[in-house]
């Protein structure tokens, strides 16, 4: 059974401005002297890192026979076709032909996606659409478990 797990990390770009958000509250509070200064260093820049963080903390992961991706937990016996997105068709896929009822982990800084048909009747969700670096490794690990 092939395994798989990707974190969708933030872009560095994130933690730049991560940051500059912390000079940016030291700035506003250097006025009231240098201790505030440093606080506001110090803690702008540790609240911004800790946002970044939690958003790029979404995981994608193929484990005993089953898909996890962000809070979703899909059997192989739920899980469709998956169809590798290029950028253009992921783009589609987050806009005019998204489903409301569709499970989405989606990052807009990852231009690649997969779609994964669910094939359980109880289950509202037509479909699932994962952001992806690797959208041809994803897909071919859940050819392997739907096997």
């Amino acid at each position: 059974m092939q395994s798989y797990e990707e974190r969708l990390t933030a872009p560095r770009s994130w933690w730049v401005i991560a940051a500059a958000v912390g000079v940016a509250c030291a700035l506003m509070l250097l006025p009231l002297g240098t201790l505030p200064m440093l606080g506001g260093l110090v803690g702008g820049a540790a609240l911004a890192a800790v946002l970044v963080s939690a958003y790029g903390s979404a995981r994608i992961r193929i484990v005993g026979g089953a898909l996890i991706a962000g809070d979703a937990k899909l059997p192989a016996e739920a899980l469709g076709e998956a169809h590798v997105l290029d950028a253009e068709e992921a783009r589609a896929w987050r806009t005019y032909k998204a489903d409301t009822r569709a499970f989405m982990v989606m990052r807009s800084y990852i231009p690649t996606a997969v779609r994964v048909e669910v094939t359980d009747p109880a289950d509202p969700t037509p479909y699932v659409y994962l952001s992806t670096r690797h959208p041809e490794e994803l897909s071919a690990a859940l050819a392997a478990i739907r096997a």
